[in-house]
């Protein structure tokens, strides 16, 4: 009898037990804008840096341990553009497998979205690399010419016994970046609409335990060219009821915080940043009865991955293709007899952009070249010129293009490209740029984007800086001494993202709508503008570097002191 009165006691102890609650904790890690950063190793400044893959590949180990498995993976895109890592891999070894597929492979990635720098390199690349992932690149907004979607556009994953759907979207601004022959037979659809749809599908289809929004785009929403919606991240989460989780991208900005969507429910949206340096650290705790979810929890946090050494495993395993990318950098391709600083050329002309004006004109052989510095603060000491140098002078993929655009245009081009760069001084001890404090307070940076400050060779002219937008600009004359003539056509030698609309400058400075650039370019050239640099170089063998001087900021009793001032402030103040 007390042999029964126990098994049945313990038969009922057992299904207590069974029945209870069952808690599931995951964890969730998100990378986003790695931008070919493989290594912890900065191939363009030839020197180690903290985070990139090979040291979060130690982290993702750690996480793995701890939580038995209980990971998700995933990144937000931009991988294929930036570090000559992918560069190599891109353009030149096209033979072997992706090394950035090899590499999200390697870690296990389990779905990545695609991002803009991606679709930047051509069919060619992305379609390559695309087939060689053994993870799913989403993007639901990214569409055929039939109107279907030309990538998968979520994803369903079972993580012990919890039902987690992914749905993965790109900024919609991608045609005002780049050229339509490099996403050709595809369209962007704005990406809530595309949430509101693929949201109800998931919802009637899948009955996700919860949903992860993993998105190429920032937060803070705007509009290009008069249609296209950038960084709508935020916009999304708010306005369409469904995500536990946002994880964002794109913008390079740290953002983590919790917000209340439409619904009253709580999403978290979080973005590491860019370069691998920081991850998106995101716990999970899902309550289940039965199969019935009762609860669910959500905590982010952005970590740090600079006390993570890179992982020996990894390390080893692409000992190879590290060895073939280092060799492309430091292969000789001529010498340099001045150093030349990006920096100098947001105070007045500069050798390092005055370089790349001297080769758009020689390519093209427009009157007038456009360009900005692209990058912020890198310098190329005299001596030999090694490949990498060529990733300082010229940071992206950009093609060059020749435009048709009157005097008149031009000039109202450069109003709007200064307007965003200089301030309207009214007395000498004004800033001349538009520079603000940094948030953690530590020194100042740029207000705009430095990548939009462009400048113009072939024409003389002044920036005077007492006057507003609309007056700021004078023309004296072409460089080779004609005069200038505000209804004159003339052909522009003009970067590729520059020429489709990117940065609006073109369109909200010279007027043009967005529909008509296409009818205005007359010319494209095959090669990215890092190539042609190489080319010049090679050929030249010997550069003398040195300002070209058609331009100036006026008065300069006012804007010579205030240059030195701000650069100080810029790149040497330091809290």
């Amino acid at each position: 009898m007390k042999s029964t009165v126990c098994s049945f006691l313990f038969f009922f102890i057992f299904l207590g037990a069974y029945a209870q609650p069952k808690e599931v904790k995951i964890k969730l890690i998100h990378t986003t804008d790695i931008h070919g950063n493989f290594f912890s190793y900065d191939f363009i400044s030839n020197r180690p840096n903290c985070g990139g893959l090979a040291s979060i590949s130690t982290y993702v180990g750690i996480q793995r341990e701890q939580y038995k498995g209980n990971v998700l993976l995933l990144d937000g895109g931009d991988l294929l553009q930036g570090q000559p890592s992918v560069y190599y891999y891109n353009f030149l070894d096209t033979k072997s497998s992706h090394l950035c597929a090899d590499v999200m492979n390697y870690l296990k990635y389990d779905a990545i979205a695609i991002g803009n720098h991606d679709l930047e390199t051509g069919h060619p690349v992305y379609d390559r690399w695309i087939s060689e992932c053994k993870m799913p690149v989403l993007g639901a907004n990214v569409l055929n010419e039939a109107g279907g979607t030309y990538l998968k556009p979520y994803k369903i994953f079972v993580v012990d016994g919890v039902k987690i759907a992914v749905l993965g979207m790109t900024t919609s601004a991608i045609p005002a970046f780049l050229p339509a022959g490099l996403w050709s037979g595809l369209s962007f659809a704005d990406m809530e609409d595309t949430a509101r749809k693929w949201m109800k599908i998931i919802k009637e289809r899948e009955h996700p335990d919860f949903v992860i929004g993993l998105f190429h785009a920032g937060v803070n929403s705007s509009v290009i060219n008069g249609k296209f919606r950038e960084n709508a991240s935020l916009d999304v989460a708010t306005r369409v009821p469904g995500f536990d989780v946002v994880l964002t991208g794109h913008d390079h900005t740290q953002f983590c915080r919790k917000i209340v969507n439409v619904a009253g429910d709580s999403v978290l949206v979080i973005n590491p940043a860019n370069d691998g340096k920081f991850v998106s650290n995101v716990s999970i705790r899902v309550k289940k009865d039965n199969g019935e979810l009762i609860s669910k929890s959500v905590r982010g946090k952005v970590s740090n991955m600079n006390k993570y050494a890179p992982d020996s495993l990894y390390m080893t395993h692409f000992s190879s293709q590290y060895n073939k990318i280092a060799d492309f950098v430091n292969r000789k391709i001529g010498r340099i007899e001045e150093d030349v600083e990006s920096k100098d050329a947001y105070f007045g002309p500069s050798a390092f952009v005055d370089l790349v004006h001297e080769m758009q004109l020689k390519i093209s052989g427009a009157d007038i070249s456009f360009t900005a510095p692209l990058s912020y603060n890198y310098h190329i000491a005299k001596g030999d010129i090694f490949v990498r140098d060529m990733f300082k002078l010229y940071s992206y993929e950009n093609m060059l293009c020749c435009m048709m655009l009157k005097g008149s245009e031009i000039k109202s081009f450069l109003e709007e490209s200064y307007s965003r760069w200089v301030n309207q001084m009214t007395g000498p001890n004004d800033h001349l740029l538009q520079i603000v404090r940094r948030e953690d307070g530590n020194g100042y940076m740029f207000h705009n984007y430095g990548y939009n400050f462009d400048s113009a060779a072939g024409i003389i002219y002044t920036v005077d800086v007492t006057k507003p937008y609309g007056k700021r600009i004078h023309i004296e004359r072409m460089a080779n001494g004609a005069p200038f003539v505000m209804q004159k056509k003339y052909k522009v030698a003009i970067n590729s993202y520059r020429a489709n609309g990117g940065g609006e400058i073109i369109t909200k400075g010279a007027g043009i709508p967005v529909g008509a650039l296409k009818d205005r370019i007359i010319a494209s050239y095959p090669n990215d503008l890092r190539y042609y640099l190489m080319q010049m170089i090679e050929e030249k063998k010997v550069l003398y570097p040195k300002a070209l001087n058609q331009w100036k900021f006026i008065p300069t009793q006012w804007t010579v002191p205030a240059a030195a001032i701000d650069r100080e402030l810029l790149f040497n103040h330091q809290k």
